[in-house]
Formats: C-alpha cells, structure tokens, sequence
C-alpha cells in the first residue's frame, strides 16, 4: 500500500470509511458474522457494483477478508472483518452511539 500523507489520524479513519456504504458494510459484518456477497448485497442496499468496489477497497486496507468457499462456478465468497476490521468498529461505536441520539425525539 502506497504511504499516504494525513493530517491527523481522523483523516487517516475518514480516507478507509469513506463512501456511502462502507460503514453499513463494516455494521452488517459485525451484526451478522462472515456474510456471503448476496446476503450483503440485501442487507446494505448498495448495488453489485459499488459493493464489490467498496469490498475490494475494504479488503485492501485491512478491514475486510474475502474468503473463496467453492471455486467451481457458481463461485461463494464469502466476507468477514479482520481484527482490524472489529477494532475499527469498536472506534466508530460512540459514533454510532451520537447518531442514534441524534435520531431520537425530542421533545
């Protein structure tokens, strides 16, 4: 991986979850365990394309393993988080924790 230049380390978080998806992908990988493509797919809403290229982004920065289960066609790949991956979101929980307030009503 090429040696990126950050300005401080929520730059370096923001540059690995950055997209509309990635955080769904990271929650529904923790919610569920390893997922297969499909099962992710119906779980995040995103499109086969952003998906696979959010995936292979995920895979190249540390946070997601991809794991071929049966190589004869139909392919199964299956995705789990690494340790990075669940100390990442470990990190991002009180960021869930804001927004969820952030949803409650007020009043």
């Amino acid at each position: 991986m090429a040696e990126q230049r950050y300005q401080c380390g929520l730059d370096a978080a923001m540059h690995v979850i950055s997209g509309k998806w990635k955080v769904l992908i990271l929650w529904a990988l923790d919610e569920h365990g390893t997922c297969r493509f499909g099962e992710l797919r119906r779980t995040v809403g995103a499109s086969e394309k952003v998906l696979t290229q959010h995936l292979r982004e995920l895979e190249r920065d540390g946070i997601v393993r991809r794991a071929v289960v049966v190589e004869e066609p139909p392919r199964v790949v299956e995705y789990s988080l690494t340790e990075e991956g669940h100390r990442l979101n470990e990190a991002l929980g009180p960021l869930g924790d804001w927004g969820r307030r952030r949803m409650a009503p007020t009043g």
